[in-house]
């Protein structure tokens, strides 16, 4: 299975001629859903999800069919049973990947401010992609796909989660805010002039492909 990043917190699975695309949000390219056998989306902040892109994407491709919360299926009402609504502990198999969900909500932005919810999806037992959490999942997770920065972290809770899953490998999403002073920062807190953490972390350029 190979593993192509395409900017902020997207990424595309693929395996032969199956393409499984997640939260082609408003800082990925318009073209990352091309092709796509299956979406999947964690959330609905804009960065993750845009109604109007996800919709097209459907409307371009009628065998298209995508998995996500309730709040997200709210947002694509008309497509009926193309949108597949999923919670904690639902296993489904999406381009014949088999996936299991984990999580419920978003991180705590501010405690004043309403959570939304936020499903993690765990792809053929290898890949996890936590949306907007830090959830650690009930099984071993060989890749984890790190949220490098966002408004509600801070790096001393992120080396803490790699502490906690201790994944064979972790891979930077969510770090589109981030310019090469802030990303080779935040890279070195989390490895060699960081406190120490069991996992080896890797910061992947839109675009590149790693296999898993």
């Amino acid at each position: 299975m190979q593993l192509t990043k395409h900017g902020h917190a997207c990424v595309v699975l693929s395996e032969d001629d199956r393409r499984l695309v997640v939260d082609p949000g408003a800082f990925t390219a318009d073209d990352a859903s091309a092709g796509a056998s299956a979406l999947l989306v964690t959330h609905e902040h804009a960065d993750h999800f845009v109604p109007d892109k996800v919709r097209a994407a459907l409307d371009a491709d009628p065998a298209l069919e995508l998995w996500t919360n309730a709040s997200v299926a709210e947002q694509l009402s008309g497509l009926g049973s193309r949108v597949h609504v999923v919670g904690p502990g639902d296993t489904f198999t999406a381009a014949g990947f088999d996936v299991s969900v984990h999580g419920e909500w978003h991180a705590v932005i501010h405690p004043d401010l309403p959570r939304v919810r936020n499903v993690g999806f765990l792809v053929e037992g290898r890949v996890f992609h936590p949306g907007d959490a830090l959830t650690v999942p009930e099984v071993d997770v060989p890749t984890l796909l790190l949220p490098a920065h966002a408004p509600w972290s801070k790096t001393a809770e992120l080396v803490d989660y790699l502490r906690e899953v201790r994944a064979q490998q972790a891979y930077a999403v969510h770090d589109g805010l981030l310019n090469d002073t802030g990303l080779g920062v935040v890279g070195g807190l989390l490895g060699e002039r960081g406190p120490g953490q069991p996992t080896p972390y890797t910061r992947m350029a839109p675009g590149d492909s790693v296999d898993v």
